[in-house]
Order: C-alpha cells, then structure tokens, then sequence
C-alpha cells in the first residue's frame, strides 16, 4: 500500500513533549506513531502500528516455526483463577480490579498463566497429547505506581506470552532449550543487542528463570557479566560467603562514646585515633549499618524489618524486594519507628534485634548480609544516642533471623561462580522465560493419565516477550538527534519518497516512481504535499526515520534524483530512468532479499 502524507493521519511535533525521559519516547511522540492518551497509557497511530506488526510479525514466524500454537485471550478475566494460585493477593495493587453490575470481581490480565492452564486442563488429558507449546500476543495492564520512558514501562503494553506443558522434567528442560534459541533468532533477526542474564522468578514463581536484556545507559535493570561468562541481573546475583573465622583473639564487646559521627568515615576517622586495633586500620567494611525498612504486605499488613549490611555497602531496594517478594518495600517512616522506640536512629545496633532482644518474638525481625559470617568482627551501634559498640562479633556476641542479598552489587566485586571481576551495565528487558514447574497445574488441577493411567500434574514453562518494550528499544537503539533511524525490516516503509518545489513536473515524476516502486512491493511513504517548504519536508524525513530517502527536486532538471540513506552513507544523484531499478536494489539489500 503506498503511503501518501497528504492524506496519511499523522502530525509530527517540533517540539519535544513534556513528559518524556527518553529518546525513544521523545522520538516516536514527535514523529506521530504514538500519542498519549493517560499517564503510561498510549493510542497507536498509523505509522507505529505499522511497525508494531513488522516487530510482531517476527515473533509470530518464529513462535510457529519452533511448533508453538497461536491462540487468543481476553483481556478482562475473572477473579477465581487467581485467587486459586494466590495471585489475586500477591499482586496487591499492580492489578486493575473492578467488578461488574452483579458485584462480581474481574481483573485486567497482568498475564495469563491461569488462563492458559485452565483452557489446556479443559480439553486435554492424557501423556499422548503432550507436549504441547501455546502462545499468543495480546495486551496486558499493570498499574505501574510510577509510569516512564514511554512504551517502556507503561500500564498498558503488548506481549507475547507463550507456555509449554510436558509430562516431567525433561520435557520441560527440552521446551524451555527451544522457547531460548526461539528468542535469539528473534532478537538477531529485529537487530536487537541482547544480553541473557540469570533472573528472580518474582510473583510468576518456578525454578529456572533468564531474562534477555537489551543494553543502553537508560535502562532500568542493571545487570551484571564477567570475564569468564557470568551474567545476572542485580537482583539474582548471589554473594560469595566467606568462610567462618576464629574469633578466639578478638577482644571483648565494649561501648564507648563516640560524639559527632554523623558519618560512616567520620565514625572510622574517630575510631582509627581513639580505638585503634593492633593488626590493621578500621575501614568503612568493618562497620555494621543497620537500615530500617518497612515491608508492605499485598494484603496490607506492614512489618518493620532491619537489615545489617557492612558499612561500605548500600542497601539495594530492588535487590530487597526481589528477595522478599511478593512484599512492597519502603524506608520506614515516623509511624515505624514510634512502634518500636528501641530502634535509636543512626545508632541502632543487634542487641535489640531478632533474637539478640530481651523477648525475640516481639522483636523487629534482623536479616544480615551473606559476609556477616561467625567470627566477623565489628563496629555497630549501641542502641544509645552518641556510642558505638566495638570489637563485637558475629556468631559470639549476637545472631540473626537469616540473611537476605540486600547489599549493593559493586563493579569489581568477585562474580559468584569465580570466574573473574563483574562488570556492571544497564539495559531494558525485552524478554523473560521461566521453568514454572508444577505451581500453577498443581494449584488448578491439570493432570494427565500417564502410560499406567496414573494422574500425573502437568510441568509447566512460561516465556514472556514484550512486544511494546522491543519497539522501544529498536528506537533507542536506532536513532540520532535528528530523528528516528529504522532498520528496513521494521520501518513503517523502505523508501521515503519526497517531492519538492513548486515544479508540477516533479510531482508526476515523483508519483510515477511511487508507483513503480509499490508495484514492485516495495513500500513507499510518498510525501505529496503541494504546499510544504523543503525545509520541514527533510525534517520529516529525517524524524520518520525511513531507512531510504529519494528527493525528486531541482536535479529533475539534468535528469537526475537524488537517493540517500537516512544514516551512515553519502548521496547519490541517480538518472531518473535508472531510480526504480538501484532503489529495488538496495531495499533487497537492506532486507537481505535477492535483488
């Protein structure tokens, strides 16, 4: 279908909309594929939906050529399914809840694990029809307290979610095996960078769990590599414990006073001169911090939580609540601290935590970093205003609930399998799989007759791509300051065709070559408009981003049009009798096509 800008519905923007954080989102507002409709909530015009289905459109080829079936869910949903597995409250508030005219409660699907259990449960029930693969690409809600960077962490998003079912282990393993080199040939074949990285479950539970990572500075997962092949997401990195030491030597506990230490270096600086250890310095590593946190439960219910982390580490808030999942967690407040006046701020120490306090069962719960391990000696505080306890040690002088990966993850830090230094980076999600197991079948009932008609739950995979996040991170990945900068297999057109003057000859060259070049199903977005300068007709250009611009202009005079790409080649003045034939040449090129 050739494009006319003279009748397509887009308006593009000079200016950059307010709202928007990153380029991608700068970019695909200006250029008209994507207006704001609500807070993280986005309508799809016609040149974005365009490329939304190019991006879809590899999924799905590549979702049939690895045997998994197509089919389609509602959106909105009933309640039942997710409270049977818990959902229904894990999700606290990131779900859309409503209820229809009879008070029945509904949802607005975050994801449909459920659903897809349910349907598989309803028409099948033997070993001899598995295994079997689903899929399908539908909308999903999430009511993102805090909405950003435009398709990238919206309410309202496209995904691809497919599910695999097996009769044990080894199918899923072989299931999971296929849905991962599936997601490569995706990735490779949109041009997307991809990093895969070892990841929490979170609330989709399951054992195995990667996530495909697409790097840029403005990405909101940080992850880690090594040099000998580790790689993480922050939040599933694992810290290497230490062995136990002797703490046979080390002095007793003694408090001492120590005035103006607002600091952790001061509080060092001031030890180091008045309590100084024979062996060593004191450095920031070994002060105890103790930072008080609340957890919000989905129900409802708060708990104040304290965790120990040395001092030269900071507590991670996404790495906490990925490890205490599916609880929300926040700095505690005012209200925190006035329940449990034993908690002296900034001084607050293990001998009135967990089990070390004078009734563990009404004690705020203590969790301590994986290196606080026995035989570990520190500076903490003393649970009085202005005084530190020294040379207190762990496993000696006071204990803990159990541990929790807190810490902020550190570039240098040793990577969990020693192969070597990490290495931090950022990047945006663009895909997640899962070994689910048994959690949902089990929950739901889905079981088969095995070889013995025995019942057997059904073991479960799921694998997530968010077709939306892919669109945004092409854009990240694909553009200048001047615009947009698509790779040809997903622009909204190969060929950005611009007439300009005032010439009525160059407008019946220009559409003669529109033609010609859409009769060879090569897609044109012809820019006909008889009234715009040259100057905003290139700006266009560049904004739309169409990997190849062709400008009939003042050149149409000697014979010649003028062919460029949108990035990283020079201009050519091409004889206009030559035009269709280079212009089909270099889209089958761009498309890795037989000319």
């Amino acid at each position: 279908m050739l494009l006319r800008l003279s009748s397509l519905f887009v308006r593009t923007l000079r200016e950059d909309p307010a709202d928007a954080e990153v380029a991608s989102h700068r970019l695909l507002v200006r250029a008209g594929y994507i207006r704001r409709a609500a807070p993280g909530i986005y309508t799809w015009l016609p040149l974005g939906l365009r490329v939304l289905a190019k991006v879809e459109a590899v999924v799905r080829e590549e979702m049939v050529a690895a045997g998994v079936q197509e089919v389609h869910f509602p959106a909105l949903l009933p309640k039942e399914p997710y409270e049977a597995t818990g959902r229904w409250t894990e999700y606290g508030q990131n779900i859309f809840r409503l209820q229809d005219r009879k008070g029945g409660d509904y949802l607005l699907a975050p994801t449909h694990e459920e659903m897809f259990t349910l349907l598989v449960k309803d028409l099948y029930s033997s070993y001899k029809d598995l295994p079997l693969a689903l899929f399908q690409i539908q909308t999903k809600y999430r009511d993102e307290a805090r909405p950003r960077a435009g398709l990238i962490r919206g309410r309202e998003f496209i995904m691809k979610d497919a599910y695999s079912f097996d009769l044990d282990d080894a199918g899923l393993e072989a299931a999971y095996e296929n849905q991962r080199a599936a997601y490569q040939r995706i990735f490779t074949r949109l041009g997307l960078e991809y990093v895969i990285v070892s990841a929490m479950s979170g609330a989709m539970g399951g054992s195995r769990s990667e996530e495909f990572l697409t790097p840029t500075p403005i990405g909101e997962d940080t992850f880690v590599r090594s040099p000998g092949g580790y790689a993480a997401n922050v939040e599933a990195v694992t810290t290497p414990v230490p062995p136990a030491l002797d703490w046979a030597d080390v002095p007793a506990p003694h408090v001492e006073d120590t005035p103006d230490t607002p600091t952790i270096d001061s509080l060092v600086e001031l030890v180091n001169a008045r309590f100084p250890r024979p062996d060593r310095a004191w450095t920031a590593a070994d002060t105890l911090k103790n930072v008080v946190l609340a957890l919000v439960q989905p129900t409802g219910e708060r708990e104040v939580v304290v965790i120990g982390v040395p001092g030269d580490r900071e507590v991670d808030m996404k790495r906490v609540e990925a490890a205490l999942a599916p609880a929300e967690v926040e700095v505690a407040g005012e209200a925190d601290f006035a329940a449990h006046p034993e908690l002296v701020r900034g001084y607050i120490g293990p001998a009135v935590l967990g089990p070390n306090a004078a009734d563990p069962e009404r004690a705020v719960r203590y969790l301590l970093d994986p290196r606080i391990v026995p035989g570990t000696r520190w500076i903490t505080g003393a649970n009085q205003a202005g005084r530190h306890v020294l040379d207190l040690v762990a496993g000696r002088d006071f204990t803990a609930d159990g541990t929790v990966e807190a810490a902020s993850v550190r570039a240098g830090d040793e990577a969990p399998d020693g192969s070597g230094p990490l290495e931090l980076a950022r990047g945006i999600e663009i895909g997640h799989i899962f070994q689910l197991g048994r959690k949902y079948a089990q929950a739901l009932g889905l079981t088969v007759l095995d070889q013995n008609g025995k019942a057997q739950v059904v073991t479960m995979g799921s694998y997530g791509i968010g077709v939306t996040r892919v669109l945004a991170a092409l854009a990240e990945a694909h553009h200048d300051e001047a615009g947009l900068a698509w790779p040809a297999h997903v622009a909204p057109a190969h060929v950005h065709l611009v007439a300009t003057g005032k010439d009525p000859a160059v407008f019946e060259t220009a559409a003669r070559l529109a033609a010609e070049l859409d009769s060879r199903g090569i897609e044109v977005l012809y820019d006909d408009r008889p009234k715009v300068s040259p100057g905003v007709k290139f700006a266009d250009a560049e904004l739309f981003g169409v990997p190849l611009v062709v400008v009939v202009g003042r050149g149409l005079a000697e014979g010649v049009v003028e062919v460029r790409p949108r990035v990283g080649g020079d201009s050519e003045q091409v004889p206009v009798a030559d035009v269709v034939e280079q212009v089909a040449a270099r889209v089958a090129a761009m498309l890795g096509e037989p000319a």
